[in-house]
């Protein structure tokens, strides 16, 4: 009886692991749907890489998911002001954005704004824009932050 206990509980562990691994794909894959054609065509007016805008997105939102994204509309961890305290008594250091449309534009603007950016853009190196980018002061472990991304494209199937 114990040994049949200890197989049920394995069982309705995985199960359990293989319906979150499932439901982040499927989270994945509609974040990409929903937001790929606008980092396309922002790639095309900025030079800068539809991956790299939404690799970015996608780790620092997690799929549009955390509370940042969610309350703010702020899909790339911008720092900036709020409202946050007045409407959701809310202590926040993240700025907030009308829409989502904004964040990606204010993060394209950010990014042609730094010494990377006449270097690389154009440029369809992947690695070459998230070393940059991190080094300029966006995270705090540039190399580990440019992996994340990369890992997340590739499961995406962008890479």
């Amino acid at each position: 009886m114990f040994v049949f206990n200890q197989f049920r509980k394995f069982v309705i562990t995985g199960a359990l692991c293989m319906i979150s691994v499932f439901n982040a794909q499927a989270q994945n894959k509609a974040y990409v749907e929903k937001y790929k054609p606008l980092c396309d065509s922002l790639s095309a007016e900025y030079g800068i890489p539809s991956n790299v805008i939404i690799g970015v997105a996608m780790l620092e939102s997690a799929n549009g998911n955390s509370k940042v994204c969610r309350l703010l509309h702020n899909h790339f961890g911008i720092v900036g002001k709020n409202n946050l305290r007045e409407t959701h008594n809310i202590k926040s250091r993240y700025k907030a954005f009308e829409n989502d449309t904004q964040s990606f534009v204010y993060f394209c603007k950010l990014a042609s704004s730094r010494k990377y950016y006449q270097k690389l853009k154009g440029s369809t190196s992947i690695n070459k824009w998230l070393y940059a980018i991190g080094r300029a002061g966006y995270c705090p472990r540039p190399k580990l932050w440019s992996t994340m991304i990369i890992n997340i494209l590739k499961k995406s199937h962008l890479l």
